[in-house]
């Protein structure tokens, strides 16, 4: 309150005195009725009151208001304020109207108006603090009211700096209550072009708003993309006397640098003009090399405005991951931080190079930094830097190195933090399996993780290890010997004994020829833990003991006494009093031939995705690196094979046991739903994007389908649909995979095929229904299939509609079934290759289009996209070297097309020559048209 009071209120001053000197509560409450009852009478029977009593009035309400009491009168002299052409009366009528009228107030449409009339006044401070105000309420009313005059100001050539900047951050407001305020068409370009003004404030305000509506519609606003660029070199740069108004200790516009960099983020690539990649380029290594530049301030400030721009640089470059040299130097850069004294430094750097490390350009430059990491997870203070580098170490991670890691978090698992422990099990657990070249050496490593942290061992895990000893039979032995021999350890917890009671009742025979661990002992042993274990493994040991009696016949009395047992044929159990029962007169009854067939060994579990691995993703979204560790179906503890088996449901679904047979000679996988609620990465491939699972950006990836059969086709924030798919001959079959990424279900969940009926009669797409509700976090398969007839171009759409919490929401997809997915790699010597390019010389056999490539040039790069396409590429044909030839053929019902192909690049300058030679002319017209754009 201190600028009013020196604006001469001495009433106020006095009155926020008395209130300041009350002894009590019960004194204030009174003054303060007294000041009110005064307010309100002055209100009421003055009729003379001026502009200044006004403001000075309600300015003690605002007062009143802000110590926690309600105003329920004042709101009229407040609205009154706002035609008063007094910049200190109208300033204090819009704070009031700010902080206490409601948006659905009558007084609302008063206020509206007094807005309108500030909006077209010629006064700038009183545009400004309409500006404010309609920014402070956002209302949708207000969005509506002024869906037109914001705009026009915005991008109007007679508007003064300080408003254009206002008017962005309004609108900014504005459009986060009502998405559609903003116009399209001309105004696009406009809003765009605010990025090139001469005014710093006005181009920092104008990123914030573009990167916003980048987000909901990138397409429209992609040629910010060249402005942004164009505008970060501009600022790396300018002489410092060019920005010292925006220079912040010695860092030019770092507020701004961060915004441009971030915007930038919204595409992937974001650019790809050669001229404008080389400039973005340049302005990343630049903020690289200032960053090697000695400090030039002291002060805490510069580093923290220089770093953040440093970060937001590289992780720019991340998010890129096309230029090797640049996130080489970006890792080398984070590796100087993680030995800083500031804790927030390394906890960062330890962030970034997590997503450094799963790059293939930079992970080797990551595992350099492994000694530094290793002793940040053992020596940190602070619990958050500790837990990030065991997250770095876990990225970092491959055959080379997973010996020296697992058995270095092993040594920090006895010690860590509680908060972490059941974290770093599962990450111990994924990375032992998944780069095991012995499995002895991973049986040692769970087994450890049981006797360490046997407390935050899940059930996955214990799964995990008797199904890779199960489906391993050069392992069941040493397993066997191993659990014996920690099963001998006087404290021993109680998952090492469902280990141990699992192991020994399948393999025990292969151990008991050693004295030692001779059947009465392994008997023995597992017994004396029996009474201090749960019900649970009480059952699984109780299942253990029956097949002993198979295994070793010689113990068999010795077993039935336990079934005998009052505690467990009288069990309250009625779990352990029916096994302990049944088994008992299984022993008795059945014949020795019965018994060997029921107590059979079990049988090899079917190969699976890791369960382990989907724990660790629900606990921490979007940042588990991709894992290649497969499972089989997690196994009940109970393994009676007298009863039915009922296997621990998994977390993963695997597309990989029908693509042998795709295509109608095995029964189509049905559709499958995650019991967990979190997505299944049902694809090896559909969680690489990282920035896809948390970018709230729509991304359509179908061009890129052209090259490939599977990945993730289309995600925005709500849904992710992957594909796997599979061709043969003139037949396919595509796995449409929807994962629901919201917390609520999607209701009325329709998938239709849009496909002309003309376009149906050369392809023939069919499709399965699915449920129309997607539940929150789960995930739906949907089968199509398809059929070529003949020849096509174009390809089916999929419309997808939805509703999401009551809102409606529609999507077009194209799906990856263009006519190359029917080609056939065909092999051609030189002779009968150029016998036949000489017999397609019709002008409708041959179709040939020159264009500039739109990145430099790639020789091993087109060679990898026309292998993708389905052709077979000819090595040694052609004369030039450089050029590349290709043979296939496209399969349909009908008949078969011949194509050949022909890419000549000329390296000086940046352009391609595309020949494409077949029988059918529509067929050399469509080839053409789907490469041209993909190079």
């Amino acid at each position: 309150m201190a600028p009013v009071r020196g604006d001469g209120m001495r009433g106020l001053a006095v009155f926020i005195s008395d209130i300041r000197n009350c002894k009590s509560k019960e004194s204030e409450v009174k003054r303060m009725n007294k000041e009110l009852a005064n307010i309100r009478s002055k209100f009421k029977g003055d009729k003379t009151l001026d502009g200044y009593q006004k403001k000075k009035y309600v300015c003690k309400l605002l007062f009143i208001f802000l110590l926690g009491h309600d105003i329920d009168f004042g709101h009229m002299e407040a609205v009154n304020l706002l035609s008063s052409n007094k910049y200190s009366e109208k300033q204090i009528g819009y704070l009031f109207i700010s902080v206490l009228v409601n948006t659905n107030s009558d007084l609302i449409k008063l206020i509206i108006q007094s807005i309108k009339n500030d909006l077209q006044s010629r006064n700038p401070i009183h545009v400004n603090l309409a500006l404010q105000c309609i920014a402070n309420i956002g209302s949708q009313d207000m969005a509506e009211a002024f869906a037109n005059e914001i705009p026009k100001l915005l991008v109007s050539g007679d508007t003064m700096d300080v408003v254009k900047q206002s008017a962005a951050l309004c609108l900014l407001r504005l459009f986060r209550t009502c998405p559609d305020i903003i116009p399209g068409g001309e105004w696009t370009s406009r809003i765009i072009h605010l990025l090139n003004d001469h005014h710093m404030g006005v181009v920092t305000a104008a990123t914030s708003l573009i990167d916003a509506l980048v987000k909901k519609n990138p397409d429209e606003y992609k040629g910010c993309v060249s402005l942004a660029v164009s505008r970060l070199s501009r600022i790396f740069t300018s002489s410092y006397t060019d920005l010292q108004d925006y220079t912040y200790y010695f860092v030019p516009a770092p507020w701004l640098s961060v915004k441009l960099l971030r915007l930038l983020q919204n595409y992937n690539p974001p650019t790809e003009d050669p001229g404008v990649r080389g400039r973005l380029n340049e302005c990343l290594e630049t903020i690289l090399n200032k960053a090697q530049e000695p400090p030039k301030s002291k002060k805490v400030q510069h580093s923290n405005a220089k770093n953040a721009v440093l970060f937001e640089a590289i992780n720019l470059i991340i998010h890129n991951d096309s230029e090797p040299n640049l996130l080489v130097r970006a890792c080398n850069q984070l590796g100087q931080f993680l030995s800083n004294r500031e804790t927030n430094l390394r906890y960062l750097a330890l962030e970034s190079m997590c997503h450094l490390a799963q790059s293939e350009f930079s992970h080797e430059a990551v595992k350099k930094h492994q000694e530094v990491v290793i002793l940040s997870m053992k020596m940190e203070k602070d619990v958050s830097v500790r837990q990030q580098a065991v997250d770095l170490l876990y990225a970092m991670c491959d055959r080379s190195n997973a010996e020296e890691i697992v058995q270095e978090m092993l040594n920090y698992l006895e010690t860590a933090d509680y908060s972490i422990r059941e974290e770093m099990v599962l990450k111990v657990a994924i990375l032992a399996e998944k780069y095991a070249t012995d499995f002895t050496w991973y049986v040692d490593v769970i087994l450890n993780l049981i006797r360490i942290a046997g407390d935050y061992v899940s059930e996955e895990v214990w799964y995990r290890v008797i199904q890779i000893v199960i489906n391993r039979e050069e392992v069941q032995g040493y397993a066997a010997k191993t659990v014996f021999e920690a099963l001998q350890a006087p404290a021993c917890h109680e998952n090492m004994v469902k280990v141990g009671g699992y192991i020994l009742g399948e393999f025990g025979n292969l151990i008991a020829g050693d004295s030692r661990s001779a059947p009465m002992v392994q008997f023995k042993i597992l017994h004396s833990k029996y009474h201090l274990c749960s019900s649970m493994t009480r059952a699984l040991l109780l299942s253990t003991y029956i097949k002993f009696i198979n295994l070793f016949p010689e113990i068999r009395g010795t077993i039935q006494d336990v079934f005998r047992q009052d505690s467990n044929i009288r069990s309250a159990d009625a779990e352990l009093q029916q096994r302990a029962s049944e088994y008992l007169q299984l022993s008795i009854v059945a014949s020795k031939d019965v018994l060997a067939t029921v107590l059979e060994e079990m049988p090899s579990f079917p190969e699976r995705e890791s369960s382990i691995l989907a724990v660790l993703k629900k606990k921490k979204p979007g940042r588990v690196p991709e894992n290649e560790v497969r499972e089989s179906k997690s196994p009940v503890p109970n393994h009676n094979n007298a009863q039915n088996q009922n296997h621990a449901t998994t977390n993963k679904i695997s597309f990989s046991n029908h693509t042998s047979d795709l295509l109608g000679l095995s029964t189509p996988p049905s559709q499958q739903q995650n019991s967990q609620n979190t997505l299944i990465d049902v694809l090896g491939d559909i969680y690489n994007n990282q920035s896809s699972s948390s970018s709230s950006t729509a991304v359509n990836n179908a061009k890129k389908f052209l090259f490939k059969n599977n990945g993730v086709l289309f995600e925005n924030e709500m849904i992710q649909i992957g594909v796997k798919s599979e061709f043969r001959q003139n037949l396919g079959r595509l796995g449409l995979f929807y994962g629901n990424k919201t917390q609520v279900p999607l209701t009325n969940f329709q998938p239709v095929l849009q496909w002309p009926a003309e376009e149906g009669k050369k392809l023939n797409v069919q499709i399965k229904a699915v449920d129309s509700t997607l539940d929150a976090g789960a995930q739906i398969q949907q089968m199509l299939t398809a059929e070529c007839i003949d020849s096509y171009s174009d390809s089916p759409s999929l419309q997808l509609s939805f509703r999401y919490n009551g809102t409606p929401q529609n999507f077009t997809i194209k799906l990856p079934l263009t006519v190359n997915k029917f080609f056939e790699p065909t092999e051609m010597n030189a002779e009968s290759f150029f016998a036949r390019w000489k017999n397609l010389g019709g002008e409708k056999q041959r179709a040939q289009k020159v264009f500039k490539a739109q990145i430099p040039l790639d020789l091993q790069g087109a060679k990898n996209k026309l292998s993708g396409f389905g052709m077979q590429i000819l090595e040694s044909i052609d004369p030039n070297p450089d050029n590349l030839v290709c043979a296939g053929i496209i399969h349909t019902q009908s008949h078969q097309v011949g194509c050949l192909l022909r890419l000549e690049p000329n390296k000086q300058a940046q352009m391609f020559r595309l020949t494409v030679r077949a029988s059918k002319e529509q067929v050399t017209t469509e080839m053409c048209n789907l490469l041209v754009d993909q190079f």
